[in-house]
């Protein structure tokens, strides 16, 4: 009855042809106008699961109380000496500082006054007495060089080392590495090539390394949502920023953005340049697709029309019920091309192999009906049965697939009345001839044959196939982490993996918030004696402890460094002579003791540069004063500045620095990093189950990755048992038979447990982007097994020489192209999305064109 009420009514349509396609297209234009002024896009990643779970609470919470962590975009300095990656990040912060069009706030966070002054106590006793000591050594040295911080003054000072040597005064052993380094720097210089001089590695030494090599500028832009790079603007203003920076321009720093803005503004560039190639990729080959399977520009046409036609209207039914689109929901268009063509082909291919007994008008209505009473009623089931497995996303917790779920399932009951009711209307008006005499392929009825004369053994081999696939189904892994589905050739991933290998500067962490600072305390205690944990930061951090002993080593020292260092008046600057005759005269003071020298010491190479410099031009000796003591003075005053640190406690750490961790009301924030690297999914998993003991209300980036891989993993679950079920009702009710039923599912199952095995064996590890393939294949699977089957109880005998078969053939190939345009794409998400859908699609081909026909019921072959 259905079948007769569907083929009734596409005559209708046939019959009011021009009628039909006016108002479709008027539909059409108001499904455009609606896209166009409601339909936005969000690159807010933060909405893409439900508020409603207890650790996305938590997450959100601690985002509302520290705003100033969240949506962050990093510049990181890497300059040549440490020198120019901090005046080069000084120089940047002051520049963003008054951009307010652009820049919530700015700062340097490893250049706060409060951690340079008592930068010495934060370290242990024994390695700051080492430090102290041989500054102390250095006393004389530093002294000359404060009282004339020029290249003059510097190669006085290295004739007092001259004086030590003759007096058997002068102990050098420690200062190897830096006279070394000194010597390369002068002996550039002496060829006519000077380079500044590093003084903070010349006198710091080894202390240099533990600052680490980046400098950082921490910005939090302002956001457009409502543009496809919310940060776009901000991030064009620090790349214009940056690039007129003194050292950025030399060559000696380098700038490189990253934060979550930044990756996220690149993800989604990546993620809509694909989108849109893809689609318009797989609209031209779906052509190419439709030219082999119906021959005829006459049904191309129509069949392509009422494809768009369908996809507008989605769209705009998306604009209304869900308003913006997410990272993942704009992925529906491809998926509408990929699926919903299915119809128009299983239609337009029965369609031209229809026998009508009239001619003319009377015969194209007459195949029309014959049509839809013979797949009316198929295509039906098949679309409500798709639509069930895009539908069986809407109650989960993964609003992002939920959404797309939504507009996916209703857009393939558009796709139906589109089929029904424009398709035949346009197939009415491009007049195609039908009576075709092969729109099947008769070439395979002997496989036919084959495949039912071996049907137990082809169906004991499926039956070993199913039972591996069961078996390799806790092998399937799943990876939470979202950075490993964005582009890793990307400027802020590559950034973001330069600093990975510094626990502090990871993206990874678990945050606990404390009720008070003593609490705080207690939990970071704990925390920091945990295996696989590099520290518990909290405010009390930033207090230096054994504060007593320290800083009785450090006021010994400033006794002693203090008074050569403050000086009353500075000399002038000298002029290139005055520099010349100091170049001379401390060449030939170390001359004279060059002797006693091993043939491998550095002063053997300071007194031969020495000596060239003395007889160089007055401009290499000018820019080689510049050179040499460009940073100087930053490191004495730095010096200086160390030297006079005093006790300190927990109300003196600085706001910008308290705000971080503690809370108006009290509450402290404990910040716990892993030693080591935690990117992969294992090592990150074992971090969160050795934290999360401490407290069951632990957060952070390391929790909300692991938490959220849990609960995509329980969504789609839910959704692909949620859509068997479903599907299994709508066929119940259909085909009114449990062995039908079970006839259509049995493949669906065979090509889930194959794709299990194929996924173990690729490998292809499943990730929040395309473990979507999985339940979405439910309802592409559904539709090609209820066309065999409802054949089959139609009395096909040969069904892989029907013209269903070449309808599926098709329609799996068009669909594969949607499929195949997402692989192809530039972001590693879409792109295995692609994969597994490919991966999917072709196990789905398997089970419908070999499985199918062994599994159906035998019945004798008539081979006439």
């Amino acid at each position: 009855m259905i079948s007769t009420i569907i083929g009734r009514f596409i005559v209708l349509c046939a019959k009011r042809a021009w009628l039909v396609v006016a108002i479709f297209m008027t539909l059409a234009a108001a499904a455009v106008w609606v896209s166009s002024t409601h339909l936005g896009v969000t690159t807010d990643t933060d909405k893409m699961l439900s508020d409603k779970l207890a650790w996305k609470q938590r997450s959100d919470m601690m985002g509302r109380l520290f705003p100033q962590k969240d949506n962050l975009l990093v510049a990181v300095i890497e300059a040549d000496l440490p020198e120019e990656g901090r005046a080069t990040a000084r120089a940047l912060a002051a520049k963003l500082s008054a951009d307010h069009e652009h820049f919530n706030y700015v700062r340097l966070p490893d250049d706060d006054p409060y951690l340079n002054r008592n930068g010495l106590m934060f370290l242990d006793p024994k390695p700051l007495a080492k430090v102290l000591d041989d500054t102390v050594t250095a006393q004389p040295f530093l002294g000359a060089l404060a009282a004339d911080p020029s290249a003059r003054g510097l190669f006085d000072s290295l004739g007092l080392i001259a004086q030590g040597i003759q007096h058997g005064q002068a102990n050098l052993s420690g200062f190897q590495t830096a006279l070394n380094g000194f010597a390369d720097n002068l002996e550039a210089a002496a060829n006519g090539h000077p380079t500044p001089l590093s003084w903070q590695r010349l006198l710091a030494g080894s202390l240099t390394d533990l600052a680490g090599r980046y400098q950082y500028v921490m910005t939090q832009p302002k956001l457009d949502y409502g543009s496809f790079q919310p940060g776009g603007a901000a991030t064009s203003a620090m790349q214009a920023a940056s690039k007129d920076l003194e050292f950025v321009k030399s060559g000696n720093a380098h700038v490189y953005l990253t934060g979550e803005v930044k990756i996220d503004d690149e993800e989604f560039a990546t993620v809509a340049d694909g989108m849109v190639t893809g689609l318009l990729g797989s609209l031209v080959l779906v052509t190419v697709w439709l030219t082999l399977a119906v021959h005829t520009w006459r049904v191309i046409i129509p069949i392509v029309v009422t494809l768009v036609t369908g996809l507008l209207f989605t769209t705009g039914f998306a604009a209304i019920a869900v308003g913006t689109l997410n990272l993942i929901s704009v992925a529906f268009a491809i998926l509408f091309v990929g699926i919903a063509v299915d119809f128009a082909i299983q239609f337009s291919v029965r369609f031209l192999g229809q026998h009508p007994t009239q001619t003319g008008e009377a015969g194209l209505e007459e195949a029309l009906f014959q049509t839809g009473e013979e797949t009316g009623h198929q295509i039906l089931v098949a679309a409500l049965a798709t639509a069930a497995g895009f539908l069986a996303f809407t109650p989960t917790a993964f609003l992002g697939v939920a959404e797309l779920g939504e507009i996916a399932g209703i857009g393939m009951m558009v796709a139906f009345v589109c089929t029904i009711a424009l398709l035949p209307a346009l197939l009415r008006i491009f007049r195609p001839a039908v009576d075709h005499p092969r729109t099947g392929y008769l070439f395979m009825k002997p496989v036919d044959q084959t495949i039912r004369r071996w049907r137990k053994p082809l169906l004991g081999l499926f039956a070993l196939i199913a039972i591996a696939g069961m078996a390799l189904i806790p092998s399937l892994k799943f990876d939470g982490d979202p950075l490993h589905t964005k582009d890793p050739k990307s400027e802020g991933m590559r950034t973001l993996h330069l600093l990975m290998a510094n626990p502090v500067s990871s993206p990874y962490s678990a945050e606990y918030l404390a009720p008070n600072l003593d609490a705080a305390k207690v939990m970071a205690d704990k925390a920091a004696k945990l295996p696989g944990v590099h520290d518990a930061m909290w405010l009390g951090s930033y207090v230096p402890t054994d504060q007593d002993t320290k800083l009785a080593l450090i006021q010994d020292a400033a006794q002693i460094l203090l008074p050569t260092l403050i000086v009353p008046s500075v000399k002038p600057a000298p002029d290139a002579a005055a520099i010349k005759a100091s170049a001379s005269a401390t060449a030939s003071a170390l001359g004279s003791v060059l002797t006693g020298l091993d043939a491998k010491d550095p002063l053997r190479r300071i007194q031969a540069a020495l000596s060239r410099l003395a007889t160089a031009s007055d401009d290499v000796v000018l820019n080689t004063n510049t050179a040499l003591v460009r940073f100087l003075p930053m490191q004495l005053d730095t010096l200086k500045t160390v030297l006079s640190a005093t006790p300190v406690s927990i109300k003196d750490v600085p706001d910008i620095i308290r705000r971080d961790y503690l809370l108006p009301d009290g509450r402290a924030l404990v910040e716990i990093h892993p030693s080591g690297l935690v990117s992969s999914n294992d090592a990150l998993h074992r971090f969160v189950k050795t934290v999360q003991p401490l407290s069951p209300d632990m957060a952070g980036s390391a929790v909300d990755i692991v938490e959220s891989g849990r609960t995509i993993v329980h969504a789609f679950t839910t959704a692909a048992l949620s859509a068997i079920v479903m599907i299994a009702i709508i066929l119940l009710v259909a085909l009114r038979k449990v062995l039908d039923m079970g006839l259509v599912l049995a493949p669906l199952l065979m090509s889930a447990l194959m794709t299990v095995i194929l996924i173990v064996c690729v490998p292809e590890t499943l990730n929040f982007a395309n473990i979507i393939a999985l339940p979405l294949l439910l309802g592409v699977g559904v539709s090609f097994n209820i066309y065999f089957v409802m054949n089959w109880r139609a009395g096909v005998k040969f069904p892989l020489a029907s013209p269903t078969a070449r309808a599926v053939l098709f329609s799996a190939l068009t669909t594969g192209t949607a499929f195949g345009s997402l692989a192809l794409s530039h972001h590693p998400g879409t792109a295995s999305m692609g994969r597994l859908l490919l991966l999917s699609l072709g196990c789905t081909l398997v089970a419908t064109l070999v499985f199918v026909p062994a599994l159906l019921p035998k019945r004798p072959i008539d081979e006439a």
